[in-house]
């Protein structure tokens, strides 16, 4: 019997990641409107995090560069710790070319299990990078023992928000290599509204690497590109990495899905299938900023792959079981 997933999954949760540990559960992270904490939540099942209870590991600080707008936090498991990486600033006023000033920072911790009381989470500061700008966003993948470390960031030099950046760690919370730059937004879907690449998530199959990523406004606009790579060749090769031309998955005006994307990877409960994880709403009409809108809702859907090896995400999921939300 195919597995039915509960859509929306989980109400007013953006930036979300769902990770399956080798312990079984599933662990879910995401933003919190008020963007002034970290919680996970524990589930055997994905449906089970619609109702599991949320733990909060971390609160920001009163001042300074972790004290407001903790954005997009994720959880990895690496070399037998947690790490959680997400973006904070130390103001909501934008600069002077009025953009946030949000850095990248690191939180870890050695319990087996992330979320008891003895998890005992340690700052382990700011992921500095050459740039002193605005950045966030990051995620992480380790292949033939390299560990890599994926973000988004601001470059005075080229127009726009925010580009792709990759760059090899020395350990989890500090980088090795120079970075480099991977996309910035050159097609019009990249651009509507802002000029932004950002939210980067990696995909495995069949020899390639996947690097998933959202680009424009967060209203709808908001739609998700790719880039390509085998897994052979050099990741910090920038030619290496083949960059599709048009957004892989995007608003559904039919169904009423709009802005999809911030996405994440997992599987299915018997491992067999594989699923986006992402944010969407079901309106256009936003008053102010559309980051401060709360109603970015996480959903969760499978899907599939070409004969050639490549995703095929297809169209976002109408809600369907969440009553008021239709």
């Amino acid at each position: 019997m195919e597995q039915i997933y509960i859509n929306p999954l989980v109400i007013q949760r953006a930036d979300p990641q769902i990770y399956k540990h080798t312990d079984g559960f599933y662990y879910f992270s995401a933003s919190v409107p008020a963007y002034n904490l970290i919680e996970l939540r524990k589930s055997r099942t994905i449906n089970g995090l619609a109702h599991a209870a949320p733990k909060t590991i971390w609160l920001k600080h009163d001042q300074g560069e972790m004290s407001q707008l903790i954005w997009a936090p994720e959880l990895h498991y690496i070399r037998g710790k947690w790490y959680i990486y997400f973006a904070a600033s130390d103001t909501t006023a934008l600069d002077k070319n009025g953009m946030f000033q949000h850095r990248m920072f690191v939180i870890e911790s050695s319990s087996p299990d992330p979320m008891s009381s003895e998890a005992n989470w340690i700052e382990k500061g700011r992921v500095e990078t050459p740039l002193d700008s605005f950045s966030l966003d990051a995620t992480v993948f380790e292949t033939n023992g390299t560990l890599y470390y994926i973000w988004a960031q601001k470059d005075p030099t080229i127009a726009g928000n925010s580009n792709l950046y990759i760059a090899e760690m020395a350990n989890p919370w500090t980088l090795k290599s120079e970075p480099v730059l991977l996309s910035n937004p050159e097609f019009d879907w990249e651009k509507r509204g802002f000029m932004v690449n950002e939210g980067p998530a990696i995909l495995h199959h069949a020899h390639k690497f996947f690097l998933t990523y959202s680009a424009s406004a967060t209203d709808e606009n908001y739609a998700m590109g790719m880039l390509t790579i085998d897994d052979n060749q050099d990741f910090l090769n920038p030619d290496n990495w083949l960059k599709s031309n048009n957004p892989v998955f995007q608003s559904d005006l039919e169904i009423g899905q709009y802005g999809p994307g911030h996405n994440s990877f997992t599987v299915s409960e018997d491992g067999e299938s594989n699923l986006l994880v992402y944010h969407s709403r079901n309106y256009t009409h936003i008053v102010g900023d559309p980051l401060y809108d709360p109603n970015r809702h996480t959903c969760v859907q499978k899907f599939t792959f070409n004969g050639n090896g490549q995703p095929v995400f297809g169209s976002p999921v109408p809600y369907t079981e969440r009553g008021g939300l239709k």
